[in-house]
């Protein structure tokens, strides 16, 4: 039998668990004074002096009271789906210059005076403007008070009042809707349809996201199902941005390659779409096909501006057409059976909003009783944050002729939009002119997928180091020149072939300075291993 004493000691902390097991306790324990109430808000094992603690665990061990073990979550033991996951725009690159730029805060001699990151389509990191209209309403939505300062325009108050009256206690703090903000559903609802020349939009089609990536993560979730050669199998374009091939290794789905045409300006031939499908077949289920071109890394798509039919914001020689669209052209016998997801988001084109996460996605012809799911399953995560839904709502509702703020926006919107398509222009042109490099035009923002010849010798020294040459070359181009790049490899790409992501977002000044830096350095690498 044990003391009273006794009891209330093994009641303080974890040693109540351990009573019944470990009826012998040392006199250091039963003397250990002063002794807590056990109402005390501090009952835990952290008061006994750490060696002390450690002794009690190796005793109740050696009496078989608790099994001595390491740790639960290990390499071994841990989810293996998450191993196979890989993310090369936040890879070993990116990770070496973070530590380049902490090396040069501390002094250490470079052969450049800063990293120029090009390796992420972050608009306002790279010195991109915010659109003032957006900041004006995010504003006022943050801190109402706000409202009654006169230096705010009419139409940016208004906008503000609405959002936040279809908020919970009319703040932009509190949860909404998993689904998302009614009005703002509404606003891309009525956005969509003036896009795609009036076909209808269904509000309830819509869901706001965490930005769009959320969104087609999401929908891979409620497509992945089967085992062996039942296993969804995802057809992604290669080269493709890693978000895909991620998603799918994380959710155990098979990735499926179909390779976009290089030498067509990145075009998509039918022949190729339908050689991949046949493959695939004799190991899995292909049930998904994502499209997206120009996509991300052969050019970001830029999409129309609402009353816009024929959009100026895709590059000179380009129109924006939606998947939705063509597939309402198509025919009914399209249009009611074809089950499309498409996405849209605030972090690109002229806005370059990442950091607010904002996003929609439209579902088509989803059965009820899947959508009821989906539902479900965007409950678990409560809902999407509710300034990204706010700053969504104002790229499709956006300021119109007579409102007080619509020239400066438009004056903001085109300056931006020439700035990019510039930009776009003096990437391809300069990087055509250095031997060993090819670059399409890019035909949407943000991005370009140069390809580069490398020299056998520096093809043979990466795989020696267990690189991909293009790591191996964009690896070296850090750490020579300060520019941070993402190797082709990272992304897909034919056997065989070699190429880099590059943002085309710095400063027209800085990327002039970048693309030199590039041509010497290509210059001088392809020299070195000839």
């Amino acid at each position: 039998m044990l003391s009273n004493r006794t009891v209330s000691v093994l009641k303080w902390g974890r040693c109540e668990a351990y009573a019944a097991v470990y009826p012998k306790v040392p006199d250091w324990v039963l003397n250990f004074s002063p002794l807590p109430s056990l109402s005390s808000p501090h009952r835990n094992l952290s008061a006994f002096p750490a060696a002390q603690s450690e002794h009690l665990q190796q005793k109740m061990s050696e009496n078989g009271a608790l099994p001595l073990r390491g740790k639960v979550l290990t390499v071994d033991t841990m989810n293996a789906n998450v191993k196979k996951v890989d993310y090369a725009v936040r890879g070993p690159i990116v990770q070496r210059a973070v530590q380049i730029e902490k090396e040069l805060k501390e002094g250490v001699k470079k052969p450049f005076e800063e990293v120029i990151k090009a390796n992420i389509g972050d608009a306002h990191a790279m010195g991109q403007r915010p659109i003032t209209f957006f900041r004006q309403v995010m504003a006022l939505c943050t801190y109402p008070q706000l409202l009654d300062d006169n230096k705010f325009p009419e139409d940016a108050k208004n906008r503000a009042r609405r959002i936040l009256q279809s908020c919970g206690g009319n703040s932009i703090g509190a949860y909404t809707t998993s689904q998302g903000i009614d009005c703002v559903r509404h606003d891309v609802a009525n956005y969509i349809q003036r896009r795609d020349g009036g076909i209808p939009s269904d509000p309830d089609n819509i869901y706001l996201t965490t930005g769009a990536s959320d969104g087609i993560v999401t929908i891979l979730k409620l497509l992945t199902a089967g085992e062996g050669r039942t296993r969804t199998g995802v057809m992604i374009s290669i080269p493709q941005y890693p978000l895909y091939s991620a998603s799918i290794a994380e959710l155990g789905a098979v990735q499926i390659n179909y390779y976009l045409n290089e030498e067509k300006c990145w075009s998509l031939d039918i022949s190729e779409l339908q050689r991949s499908l046949h493959a695939a077949r004799e190991h899995c289920n292909p049930r998904v096909l994502c499209i997206i071109n120009p996509g991300n890394p052969t050019g970001e798509p830029i999409r129309s501006f609402p009353y816009k039919k024929n959009s100026n914001d895709i590059y000179k020689g380009c129109e924006f057409h939606s998947f939705k669209k063509v597939l309402f052209e198509m025919g009914p016998e399209y249009s009611s059976k074809v089950e499309l997801a498409s996405f849209h988001s605030t972090s690109k084109c002229y806005m370059g909003e990442c950091g607010f996460r904002g996003g929609y996605m439209e579902v088509i012809n989803m059965d009820p009783e899947v959508k009821a799911q989906l539902t479900k399953l965007v409950s678990v995560r409560l809902c999407p944050p509710a300034p990204g839904q706010a700053l969504m709502d104002l790229v499709v509702n956006s300021p119109q002729p007579g409102e007080p703020s619509y020239q400066t926006f438009m004056k903001e919107r085109t300056a931006v939009l020439s700035a990019l398509a510039e930009k776009a222009k003096l990437t391809e042109e300069i990087l055509n002119t250095v031997p060993g490099i090819s670059c399409n035009p890019v035909q949407g923002a943000m991005y370009s997928f140069p390809r580069i010849t490398l020299p056998e010798r520096a093809i043979n020294e990466a795989k020696a180091k267990g690189q991909a040459p293009d790591m191996f070359y964009c690896m070296k181009l850090l750490e020579e020149t300060g520019i941070c790049l993402v190797p082709g490899s990272g992304f897909g790409q034919r056997e065989g072939t070699y190429h880099f992501r590059m943002t085309i977002l710095p400063p027209t000044d800085k990327l002039k300075i970048m693309l030199n830096k590039l041509k010497e350095f290509h210059q001088k690498f392809t020299q070195q291993y000839s």
